[in-house]
């Protein structure tokens, strides 16, 4: 007789392939539409299923974890993120939390690239003004924008995301610096070409552009805060491709609106799809609807990470992008 197969229960829809694909191997219920379940929807799926499979979307936090069903034994989730999961008190009742590291890296750098040079170069201004139909043509002095090459890119958080865009940042012309938890080897930072600074402060008062690519955590939440903010000069620009919460998104909107800062380019937000309202109004700044890892090819390759971590569960050995406490 075959083997019982892993009930998994997905919170959001995937890409086609990959739910064709986990039809094949587990006893899947997948969604039929692609809005985020309720809190109820969330802890029922919880009580029924052997491996949850949700994203971002999800905050599954103490409380919830506390109505799971004894039968919850693995949250593979769909993306790199974790801090929307418990992750202690999930390990404390028995359950394994996976995620899909190192995915989106790619996908990721690049739009950090598009947002400095969206930013800089005033491309949103001059795509409205063309789809308004208001251009009269080219004149020396409209729409003046900022050369990047040669600028001081400081990026805060050194990780692949970070170093995929260092590399990126040296093609187009730039002087890398970074601060990070810990220093880069010397061969990366040669490679790289990149200056650390010990001090955050220091770093963020001489830089050009600063990108934010650190995680979500205690120590990073509103890691750029209104005293730092008001360390940049006023002709720099700020970037964030990672998590909102690690930028004081009021005190932004304030330096921002005061001229105290250039301009910035936001993917990712505070609140989720919570934005504040006050930055829509700002033309100098372009605000994305957190489409950082949006690719074809990415979103793929983490619903295959999944896979590997379920079916690795399923086959009674730990999952190989198993999520350890104290080791985000």
């Amino acid at each position: 007789m075959p083997a019982e197969r892993l009930s998994v229960v997905v919170t959001r829809r995937l890409p086609e392939v990959v739910e064709t694909r986990m039809k094949e191997l587990f006893d899947v219920e997948l969604r039929e539409d692609d809005t985020p379940l309720t809190r109820e929807a969330l802890a029922e799926a919880m009580q029924r299923a052997d491996v949850l499979v949700p994203t971002l979307t999800d905050q599954i936090d103490q409380a919830l974890l506390a109505r799971a069903g004894d039968r919850l034994k693995l949250i593979a989730n769909y993306g790199a993120g974790v801090d929307h999961i418990d992750i202690h008190t999930a390990r404390q009742r028995g359950i394994l939390v996976s995620n899909t590291p190192g995915v989106v890296t790619e996908d990721t750098a690049d739009m950090t690239i598009a947002l400095i040079l969206a930013v800089t170069r005033r491309i949103p201004e001059g795509l409205a003004m063309m789809q308004k139909g208001t251009w009269e043509g080219w004149a020396p002095t409209a729409l003046l924008g900022g050369r990047i090459a040669g600028r001081r890119l400081g990026i805060l958080g050194m990780g692949r995301i970070g170093q995929a865009v260092a590399r990126r940042a040296r093609a187009f012309g730039m002087q890398v610096h970074y601060h990070n938890r810990r220093r880069l080897r010397p061969e990366i930072e040669e490679e790289l070409e990149a200056t650390w600074w010990d001090s955050l402060d220091q770093m963020v008062a001489r830089m050009d552009i600063l990108s934010i690519n650190c995680p979500h955590t205690p120590s990073t939440y509103h890691l750029i805060n209104a005293r730092r903010l008001k360390l940049m000069k006023p002709s720099a620009v700020i970037v964030n491709t990672s998590r909102g919460e690690v930028i004081d998104e009021n005190a932004l909107t304030r330096g921002l609106r005061a001229g105290e800062i250039a301009g910035a380019g936001l993917d990712v937000f505070e609140r989720g799809h919570e934005i504040n309202p006050r930055l829509r109004e700002l033309p100098n700044v372009v605000l994305l609807p957190h489409m950082g890892s949006a690719t074809v090819e990415g979103r793929i390759e983490m619903g295959e990470k999944v896979i590997i971590n379920i079916k690795t569960f399923a086959d009674g050995h730990r999952p190989p992008d198993l999520v350890v406490p104290g080791m985000l």
